[in-house]
């Protein structure tokens, strides 16, 4: 556990409570070194039930902690810079969550000499299975980076990307979340189409799915390998899969992703 910390999220909305839900669940964080800030506070009443102070004003969530989470949507965060700059130090880090974004952006807002990030998790934090990508402004110092990099750890696994990568890592780690649940909702009404009940098709889907993620962890074999193992001549599972190219699965996928790419090149 670190030494007493204070962290600020500054819009606890589905990506900012989970990422508390997260470090409450870690053990990491005392809930009472938690501040989250949200307009209508009775949405986070569960939160205060838990001990994580609760707040409408970002002004003094600023004054709480040592560090900053900004986790408000991407037409708020600019006028919420703007707020809190005149309670920021040098001694702040600040972490935003925002989509679009820029570090620069965020300097040229705030004029401050504090650590800057970007993170982009997904929504897995609130259970300690998030994939979080994170940058780092230049100037930050390779303690703070740890840091910050140690306290996304508590909610899953984190990787150090260059900030041009950002938006990439937006659509294939924290939109992937969405992507990788319709794949499960597919099978599993497939599942229900071949005789199981709804309950028990989606306990099979989530299980198989969990178990060929651990294979990929556990043995380090690039996918084909894996797939390799389970597809005999004539056999019915590489039926099934070339039935899904035919019908374009793997196209359909990678189409997605890059749709989504330029929608977010569109935003920024």
């Amino acid at each position: 556990m670190l030494k007493p910390l204070k962290i600020s999220i500054i819009g606890a909305g589905n990506i900012g409570s989970a990422f508390v839900s997260g470090l409450i669940q870690s053990g990491q964080i005392a809930p009472e070194h938690l501040l989250v800030t949200r307009r209508n506070t009775e949405k986070l009443s569960i939160l205060s039930e838990l001990g994580v102070r609760v707040s409408t004003n970002n002004a003094d969530a600023v004054r709480f902690a040592e560090i900053i989470i900004l986790a408000v949507k991407p037409f708020q965060a600019e006028d919420i810079l703007k707020e809190i700059t005149p309670d920021i130090l040098d001694t702040h880090s600040i972490v935003s969550m925002v989509t679009g974004l820029k570090i620069k952006r965020i300097k040229e807002i705030t004029s401050s000499n504090c650590s800057i990030f970007r993170a982009m998790p997904n929504t897995a934090m609130a259970t300690g299975e998030s994939m979080t990508c994170l940058s780092a402004a230049a100037d930050c110092l390779p303690a703070s980076t740890a840091l910050i990099r140690e306290i996304f750890s508590y909610v899953g696994e984190t990787e150090m990307i260059d900030e041009g990568l950002q938006e990439a890592s937006t659509i294939l780690g924290a939109s992937g979340i969405a992507f990788a649940l319709r794949y499960i909702r597919a099978a599993t009404q497939g599942g229900i189409e071949i005789g199981f009940s709804a309950k028990t098709a989606q306990r099979i889907v989530a299980q198989t799915v969990k178990g060929a993620v651990s294979l990929l962890d556990k043995r380090g074999e690039h996918p084909e390998g894996e797939i390799d193992l389970v597809t005999t001549p004539k056999g019915v599972t590489i039926t099934g899969l070339n039935e899904m190219e035919h019908q374009g699965f793997s196209s359909a996928l990678i189409r997605g992703l890059t749709a989504s790419y330029r929608k977010i090149e569109d935003i920024k």
